[in-house]
Parts: structure tokens; C-alpha cells; sequence
């Protein structure tokens, strides 16, 4: 049985495009500062954040689906192999994420400004840009990544800590379902439910952890900025910190996929 199957390529393509999505949301606190509207640019991040994580349920059925499929012999074997292609697919979707950030920084400074005319609605804005005109505009924004864009961030501008806490936390999250699942296929036929069932957990409390420890201090940083309270260049430090974290974190994910997936199996038979 050939390793890359039709299923695997339609969740890798999936899976990519969450990733991008998530990674871009954090242009809009850049966004949001340079147009001076930061409230309206948290929902915009909010709202983006929201579809990401949402979605990613949709991967647990997906990827279970994998294991339902995989030859009987070797099986073990044949779903590693899988899964650690849909993480090598989620750090290609950071990457991507990465070079279209300065096109949505652009964008996004458009969009919040038409966001606040329109008073929030989300619907109204959708209906604007999805159009000949709209598409357009979308074209206009796109730029390529520079050196020049990392003009002013040092080693004292970056938020080191942040970034080792974004690092580990994008590892726990990105390792959530697959490990969950990979799990169930260690451990008897009667607690495998109790396996698949972990992801929520650990991916639950990996979306606490960003809520207190990243989010916080983005809106905070953002706030100060348009405030004149503090440099921009610290905005933007704080942005490249955590997409360069994020990236660093699915890269991790590797490394703790199957030590994860032996953790859920021990702990799913005292659940």
C-alpha cells in the first residue's frame, strides 16, 4: 500500500491551510497598530483564531480514518510514517504563513480600517473583497518578504521567554490529536477510546496556556504602541517571535509525537 494516499493529501492540504491561517493572525496586532484601531484588529484576530481552532476538529475524524485504513501489517510502522508527514504539513503551513505575513499585514491594515466602518460586521466585509474589485486590492497588497523588514530587531527587542513558552506549547498542541490517536493503537482494545479521547484535554488546556501566557501580552504590547507608550519596533519583535516559536514548535512536535503518544497511553488507563 502506497504511503501517500488521496486522504492524506486532502488533509495535508487541510491541515496546511489551518496552520497559514493561525500564523497570519498574528499580523494583525501589526495591522491594527499601524492603523491605530486595536480593538477592532483583536476581533479581526479573534475571529481568525476562532475558525483555526474550531477546525482543527475536524482533524480527529480525518485522521482516525487513517488508522481504520492502514495494512494490518506493519500498521504501527505504516501510521507513524503518516502522521509525521501531516506534521512535516503543518510546519510547511507556518512557512507559508510566514512569507504571506507582510502581504496581510497590508491586507489586514485594509480590512480592520473597512471593519470599522462597517461596525464590526464580519459578513458586510466578506462581501466587499469577494469580488472583481475586491480581488483586485488583494493583488495590490502582495509583497515579498524582505531583509530590510527585520530592520530594528535585535536580541534585547526579542521576547526570549515567550519564545520558549510559545516553542513548547505549539509542540503540546500540534501533537494533540495525532499522538491521541497513535495512542489508542497502543493500548487494549478497551481503553482506546479513552486515548482518542485525551486530544480534547491536551489540546484544551494548550489553548488555555496561549490564552494566559501569549495573547495577553500581544493586546497589551499593541495598545501600548498606538498609545506612544512604547516603540513599534516591539510589536514587531513580538510578532516574528512567536511565527519563528511557532515554527520552531512543529518542528519539536517531531520529537515528541511518539514519547507524547506512550504519555496518553499510560494516562488513558487511569482516565
Amino acid at each position: 500500500m502506497s504511503l501517500i494516499t488521496n486522504k492524506l493529501v486532502i488533509i495535508s492540504i487541510f491541515l496546511s491551510i489551518i496552520t497559514m491561517i493561525e500564523t497570519l493572525a498574528y499580523s494583525t496586532r501589526i495591522s491594527g497598530a499601524r492603523v491605530r484601531l486595536i480593538a477592532t484588529a483583536l476581533s479581526l484576530f479573534n475571529t481568525m483564531v476562532i475558525i483555526s481552532r474550531f477546525s482543527t476538529m475536524f482533524q480527529q475524524p480525518l485522521t482516525a480514518k487513517l488508522i481504520a485504513e492502514a495494512p494490518k501489517a506493519n500498521k504501527l510502522v505504516f501510521i507513524d510514517h503518516q502522521y509525521r508527514i501531516l506534521l512535516g504539513v503543518t510546519s510547511l503551513g507556518v512557512c507559508l504563513g510566514i512569507i504571506l505575513f507582510p502581504t496581510f499585514i497590508s491586507i489586514f491594515s485594509r480590512a480592520i480600517v473597512q471593519l470599522s466602518n462597517e461596525r464590526g460586521s464580519i459578513i458586510s466585509l466578506l462581501r466587499k473583497w469577494f469580488n472583481i474589485k475586491g480581488f483586485k486590492k488583494v493583488f495590490s497588497c502582495i509583497r515579498i518578504p524582505r531583509f530590510s523588514d527585520l530592520k530594528g530587531v535585535t536580541w534585547q527587542t526579542i521576547p526570549k521567554r515567550l519564545f520558549i513558552i510559545n516553542v513548547l506549547i505549539t509542540g503540546i498542541y500540534t501533537v494533540g490529536v495525532l499522538s491521541s490517536l497513535y495512542a489508542s493503537m497502543l493500548v487494549p482494545k478497551d481503553y482506546a477510546q479513552a486515548a482518542v479521547m485525551s486530544s480534547g484535554i491536551i489540546n484544551g488546556i494548550a489553548t488555555i496556556l496561549l490564552t494566559i501566557f501569549i495573547d495577553p501580552v500581544a493586546s497589551v504590547l499593541a495598545d501600548r504602541v498606538v498609545k506612544n507608550e512604547s516603540n513599534y519596533i516591539y510589536l514587531k519583535s513580538y510578532s516574528i517571535t512567536m511565527v519563528s516559536s511557532k515554527l520552531a514548535g512543529t518542528l519539536l512536535a517531531q520529537l515528541l509525537f511518539i514519547p507524547a503518544a506512550y504519555y496518553v497511553a499510560w494516562f488513558s488507563k487511569f482516565i
